[in-house]
């Protein structure tokens, strides 16, 4: 990694510290980063992206081992994580307390996966825990695929880490994993059936 990735990298990451809103791109869209820990990072998130607090926020790891001190994850979880991981499948587990409720909005489950893209990967690997992975946008509004729809959707955003265009298209399939069952929330970039095919 270049010098220069590597420092703003450590500048991001130190933002989500000090309880600051990041923008960073991922193997599907531009996504905003806090620190899931943070009540009031993730308020000002919402706030920023004006959502409404009872929509729970997902996380990103930079692997399993870091996603799963966020989440508890059973063996059937953690099938689904070696097979799709890194890649567009949410798995939703049992939160773990550390996770803010806020960022649950009130529940007790979180989603978490590992997504396809270094510069993803390596700013929560910087950071030391998941990063939160809601899309880059105020809410209702299209989806950002660069740096510069963010900026231009989100003027009052507190850094943004340009890694280019990304993809776009269809966000992560959603799967719960409550008692060693697997059920769909939300079809996206991988079919059901495919994650059906895989368990079996």
């Amino acid at each position: 990694m270049r010098s220069s990735a590597a420092s703003a990298l450590r500048e991001a990451a130190q933002l989500l510290r000090d309880g600051r809103v990041v923008a960073y791109p991922t193997d599907t869209l531009y996504g905003l980063a806090v620190d899931p820990r943070n009540s009031d990072a993730v308020r000002r998130l919402f706030e920023l992206k004006e959502r409404a607090e009872t929509s729970a926020l997902t996380l990103i790891a930079a692997d399993s081992v870091q996603a799963k001190d966020a989440g508890k994850f059973n063996a059937l979880a953690s099938r689904l994580a070696a097979r799709w991981w890194p890649g567009p499948v949410t798995i939703v587990v049992t939160a773990r307390q550390i996770v803010a409720r806020e960022a649950l909005a009130g529940g007790t489950t979180v989603g978490i996966r590992v997504p396809d893209h270094a510069v993803a990967q390596a700013l929560a690997r910087e950071f030391g825990f998941s990063i939160t992975a809601t899309s880059a946008n105020r809410s209702g509004s299209p989806a950002a695929v660069s740096a510069e729809d963010v900026l231009t959707m989100l003027p009052d955003i507190d850094a943004v880490i340009d890694g280019g265009p990304v993809k776009g298209g269809a966000p992560s399939t959603l799967v719960s994993v409550h008692d060693e069952r697997a059920t769909l929330l939300r079809e996206g970039a991988v079919a059901w059936d495919r994650v059906i095919k895989s368990l079996q």
